[in-house]
């Protein structure tokens, strides 16, 4: 089948599928929304995989700019942009841009989809200043700045995404917004504490905690604050205050708390504070703390009974291999089943996620406080279970 072959049949399809649906529209419109656009966006995805570019090509550059065919022209941008040629994206948009008879009304638009080709690209500084311009439009201007944002978040500019971000909490009854907040003003504290720079640390943590009361990465920060001071009990309960912010990051509070008590505390005197911590909050990592504190002021023997007793109720294969392992010293050595059964544990944690995000599923052994995948802050938690905690 040659070109102009193609390209009639092109022609043919889409206007049929653009009349159809045209026939279908009630007569009112909205100013600055094309309401169809998914639809035809529909229409055009069969056209895109059945037609040669060269033909759609061809059919984009014979189609007239008019009000009713905009929405043809930013539909195939985006199915360019999805395929991934963006620089045929950038083409149409910059087109329409350029063009004198496209109506005032779906500048905002076509100016929204060239920023999200320029971001597709590569071209953020492009990217940057078109988002800008539409941040305070009405119908744009939120999704403008979100990309914004994310675009700052991306170069690790913190102080621009965080100006962009205030101007959402104006008027704005999204808590999302001010957790976003917080956790931006927290990156600017995380840099200050790794400059040693301890007083504007403090100031952003609590600034964000301004922001967000529940913000525990913030307390986490003041808590390495008082530790890097010296003061080693402040930061001990400071730390313990993730569990009434956000108590599924309990077990980060235990880590961190239990690595302050070996090197500078005692961990034989943390039993009843775990033992409450463990009743209201319960997981492997306290369960452990627990355990190692009552191995320190009780003995091995009892630490192991207490062990036995909890895994009852709720068991864990990091729980079992502990218990294995101080089994072994009661029987005065390690046995051959024993061994087999730290082997299996062992193959059944090697490799396994440690966290995951509650909004997207994204997993991985480390934790981000942004999610790698969606870009939302504080969705990434530690797995709950018996291979976890």
């Amino acid at each position: 089948m040659d070109i102009v072959f193609q390209w009639l049949l092109l022609t043919a399809a889409v206007a049929a599928g653009w009349f159809v649906g045209r026939s279908g529209q009630s007569s009112s419109r909205a100013d600055s929304v094309i309401s169809d656009e998914e639809s035809v966006r529909d229409r055009l995805q069969f056209l895109f995989t059945n037609y040669s570019d060269q033909a759609v090509e061809n059919f984009v550059q014979s189609l007239a700019v008019t009000p009713d065919t905009v929405n043809l022209h930013l539909s195939i941008g985006a199915q360019f942009r999805q395929k991934g040629e963006s620089d045929r994206a950038i083409l149409i948009h910059q087109n329409l841009l350029a063009r004198p008879e496209l109506p005032s009304r779906f500048s905002p638009q076509v100016t929204y989809e060239l920023a999200l080709d320029y971001l597709a690209a590569g071209l953020l500084d492009r990217a940057e200043a078109l988002l800008q311009e539409l941040m305070g439009e009405r119908n744009y201007g939120l999704r403008a700045s979100s990309h914004l944002i994310e675009l700052y978040q991306r170069e690790k500019e913190w102080d621009k995404a965080c100006d962009v971000a205030r101007t959402l909490t104006v008027g704005a009854e999204d808590p999302g917004v001010n957790i976003q907040l917080a956790y931006l003003t927290c990156e600017k504290a995380d840099e200050a504490l790794n400059q040693d720079d301890r007083w504007r640390a403090q100031k952003l943590a609590r600034e964000a905690l301004e922001y967000d009361k529940t913000c525990v990465r913030a307390t986490f920060i003041l808590s390495k604050l008082q530790s890097r001071q010296g003061n080693y009990k402040a930061a001990s309960s400071a730390v313990l205050k993730v569990f009434d912010q956000n108590p599924e990051f309990g077990p980060e509070a235990i880590d961190w708390l239990m690595n302050l008590e070996r090197e500078h505390g005692d961990v034989s005197r943390l039993g009843k504070k775990l033992r409450k911590l463990y009743d209201n909050w319960p997981s492997t990592t306290l369960l452990l703390a627990l355990v190692e504190s009552v191995e320190r002021s009780a003995g091995k023997s009892a630490a192991a009974e207490l062990l036995r007793e909890k895994l009852e109720v709720r068991p864990s294969v990091r729980g079992l291999l502990r218990l294995v392992e101080m089994t072994g010293f009661e029987t005065g050595g390690s046995t051959d089943e024993g061994r087999l059964v730290r082997q299996i544990g062992q193959l059944l944690l090697s490799d396994r996620p440690l966290y995951r995000c509650v909004n997207c599923g994204f997993a991985g052994q480390q934790l981000h406080w942004l999610c790698p995948s969606c870009k939302h802050w504080e969705t990434v938690r530690p797995i709950q279970g018996v291979e976890a905690e």
